[in-house]
This record gives C-alpha cells, structure tokens and sequence, in this order.
C-alpha cells in the first residue's frame, strides 16, 4: 500500500472512532430519542453526512492517484 494513504485511514480510523463514541454518548444520554420521528432524521443526516464527505474524500484521493498520478507521488518516496 502506497503511503499517500496513511492520512486518509488515520483521518477516517480515528475519525470514525470519535464519531461512534459521539453516537454512542447521543443515544445513552438521551439527547436523541430514536422513536421520535424528528430524532431519526437528523440522526439519518448526521450519519448520512459523514458517509457522503468519506465518499467525496475518497473520489479526491482516487483522482489525485488516477487522473493525476505524478501529482500524488510523496515528495520523499
């Protein structure tokens, strides 16, 4: 695996982490009651949007490695 991946698996690794425990921590304190019809939606567009800006950030990184490759080579490698 090229290095130029690092950033972005620690970003989302770390990232995700951190994003479930705020999750985890909305649910248990109550402050999103899932039987509520208003709860579920933002809940649906607070895990929605994190889906959607991974998978804008992927496109980035895709294209920087396949559309312009000799761009996205490390300055050190």
């Amino acid at each position: 695996m090229s290095p130029i991946w690092y950033p972005f698996i620690y970003q989302y690794g770390v990232g995700s982490a951190v994003f479930v425990i705020g999750l985890i921590l909305i649910l248990r304190s109550g402050a999103c009651d899932l039987s509520n019809r208003r709860d579920r939606f933002w809940f649906g567009v607070l895990i929605g949007g994190f889906c959607c800006y991974f998978g804008m950030h992927l496109l980035w990184y895709l294209a920087a490695l396949y559309i312009y490759p000799d761009s996205a080579t490390p300055l050190h490698g």
